[in-house]
């Protein structure tokens, strides 16, 4: 049986243009700026995320695509129309899914999604039809007739994912999508967002799980104190930002605090943590060799590939923004 195509299909017009372009845009709350000049592009079909600490000025951001708070100054456009001006249009054609669910606990399954529709003056048989696809496509079928207070944390998700797309929208917008899940219900949803994908939904998420960003993400900025401090795709951060390998290893307390001197004769980057020391190389095993011929006993050793979290912590640091 053919997949359910659950999007409408882009403008032939504007296929090749981006989906949002913003140009060097602010945001401010009174004396506070939480976006500082930021530009970006997205787009058409491809998933583009926003990663970030805490107060690093997502949220602002996110609002600002989704049209619901315009930027203080710069410029932005989505589907080529200014969200100052045309903001309803712009909604009409975007779905979202916000961080927490906000369900309807006393309704079905189902009827969630059939008031939901009914906002776009979908007729009721069209609500129902596209109701029971698109609980299929998440995989609730057999779950339309149920309440929705007794669901688990993953299918309240896929629930409302499947609501953010009852009125076939070409950009999907999705803050934190999994946070809380269990790794089983994150992977439902991950291959949930990957088929979207593939039937030409652009994407835009927040995450604070790299390999959420890693595994979604085609692009990302990186995004600290309300500015850009890095982009491109998550092989291409991890080049730039990181070394090929990294070396964990674990010693006895008594030698931490001498340790970091000691390794410096190596000309690696090193990171003394307090219950582990790291050592960015591209050859991990040879410099555990370089580490022992120093003399230094290690209680425990791993080597390891780098990853999108060596690049997050090296460009935001370790230290708590809250």
């Amino acid at each position: 049986m053919p997949e359910t195509v659950l999007t409408q299909p882009a403008e032939t017009a504007t296929a090749t243009a981006p989906v949002v372009a913003a140009v060097d845009i602010r945001k401010q709350f009174g004396a506070f700026e939480a976006v500082r000049g930021v530009s970006f592009e997205v787009r058409r079909g491809e998933c583009f995320g926003f990663l970030g600490p805490n107060g690093a000025g997502k949220s602002s951001l996110m609002r600002m695509v989704s049209s619901v708070s315009p930027a203080t100054s710069g410029t932005m456009s989505i589907f080529g129309l200014d969200p100052r001006t045309s903001g309803s249009q712009i909604r009409a054609r975007m779905g979202v899914v916000p961080q927490t669910d906000n369900l309807d606990q006393e309704l079905t399954v189902e009827e969630n999604l059939l008031i939901y529709g009914r906002y776009f003056d979908l007729s009721r048989a069209e609500c129902r039809r596209r109701a029971k696809d698109l609980l299929d496509f998440v995989q609730l079928g057999d779950r339309a007739q149920s309440r929705v207070e007794p669901l688990s944390g993953g299918m309240k998700r896929r629930l409302t994912i499947a609501r953010s797309l009852m009125s076939k929208p070409e950009l999907l917008l999705l803050d934190e999508p999994t946070t809380g899940l269990d790794p089983q219900a994150r992977h439902v949803l991950w291959d949930r967002l990957y088929r979207l994908k593939e039937q030409g939904v652009t994407l835009v998420l927040t995450t604070h799980y790299m390999d959420e960003a890693e595994q979604l993400c085609d692009r990302l900025v990186v995004v600290d104190r309300g500015q850009i401090v890095a982009e491109g795709s998550p092989a291409q951060l991890i080049r730039e930002h990181a070394t090929r390998e990294v070396l964990e290893i674990r010693v006895a307390a008594s030698v931490v605090a001498g340790i970091e001197s000691a390794l410096s004769s190596l000309g690696l980057r090193t990171e003394v943590l307090p219950d582990r020391v790291l050592l960015y190389s591209n050859n991990g095993e040879q410099t555990l060799k370089d580490v022992h011929e120093l003399g230094i006993t290690t209680l425990s050793s791993l080597v390891r590939r780098s990853s999108l979290e060596d690049v997050f912590l090296r460009l935001t640091g370790r230290t708590l923004n809250d």
